[in-house]
């Protein structure tokens, strides 16, 4: 048996390990791995080191956005500008509440959070090194005893029943086979009437997914969920979505300008096409917790 210990109520987990299956195994090592990549160029001036991708437009007019060092500035921009909109869904809360990022990465949106709002964050992430970085990001920030971050399994975390206001993740959805076993996690954690919300790329049922879906799990390690799959599992798992906004054309230009970038790789056209081909859906979603 073992004990997770936080700075709050905890329960006992047995059984399993933090990371279990050989999917999960999988997914950690990708990202011990990956510790000196775009992410961390690309936030390299404002120390927010992020792992998922922006919404927002860029500046087309002809010459513009040429240089290297442009084309990355206004990248992290349009990363900062996601995790601003996926921020406005926890609105009222403030420095009495505590948060829950699953999949917190090397801290950026963790950060953002507790900056904006004022409220304590617990971030969870199956990769020693995003831990230790993040962790080490905290004490330069000033923020560790408010923003603190744990080798966790977000699907099993530990944390005490209804010891959370809200709960956030911001484009790790997509590394979890079941989403009703995730959100129903989330909903033991997460109090009766506070929030989750997450941004996530998902497949879009209306158009043909086929090799473009699958290259990009490929690339990725990961396993993309339908629009539907989504909703579903909330419903299932005691959450009631109100806000659901799909927003493939706010997506798309961060793939067109990156694909601008030095750095650029074969997945900027994958989404490129997917997002022309109605396959790639992008969602911003919030719930509420109801019931007890």
């Amino acid at each position: 048996m073992s004990k997770v210990t936080l700075n709050s109520p905890a329960q006992e987990i047995t059984g399993k390990a933090v990371v279990d299956s050989e999917y999960e195994k999988e997914v950690a090592r990708m990202y011990d791995g990956k510790q000196e990549d775009f992410n961390l160029l690309l936030g390299k001036d404002t120390k927010l080191v992020h792992h998922h991708f922006g919404i927002g437009d860029f500046d087309r007019s002809p010459g513009a956005l040429r240089d290297e060092d442009e084309i990355q500035r206004r990248l992290h921009e349009l990363e900062n500008a996601q995790t601003e909109r996926l921020l406005d869904l926890l609105a009222g809360l403030g420095p009495e509440h505590r948060v829950f990022d699953g999949g917190s990465g090397r801290g950026g949106t963790a950060f953002m959070a507790h900056e904006r709002l004022g409220c304590s964050v617990d971030g969870a992430t199956i990769s020693q090194y995003q831990r230790e970085f993040a962790e080490r990001s905290a004490r330069e920030r000033g923020c560790a005893a408010e923003v603190r971050f744990h080798f966790m399994n977000m699907l099993r975390t530990g944390l005490g029943t209804a010891s959370m206001d809200a709960a956030l993740t911001n484009e790790t959805t997509m590394y979890v086979a079941d989403l009703t076993a995730l959100f129903r996690e989330f909903a033991r954690i997460v109090k009766p009437g506070g929030r989750y919300v997450f941004a996530t790329w998902a497949i879009d049922e209306s158009g043909s997914a086929g090799e473009t879906i699958a290259a990009i799990d490929r690339h990725y390690a990961c396993t993309m969920h339908t629009r539907e799959a989504y909703l579903r599992a909330l419903l299932d798992s005691g959450f009631v979505p109100y806000h659901v906004a799909q927003m493939d054309v706010d997506a798309l230009p961060y793939w067109e300008l990156r694909q601008r970038s030095e750095h650029s790789d074969t997945i900027e056209k994958l989404f490129i096409d997917g997002y022309h081909a109605s396959s790639i859906a992008y969602l911003m979603v919030a719930a509420e917790r109801v019931g007890g």
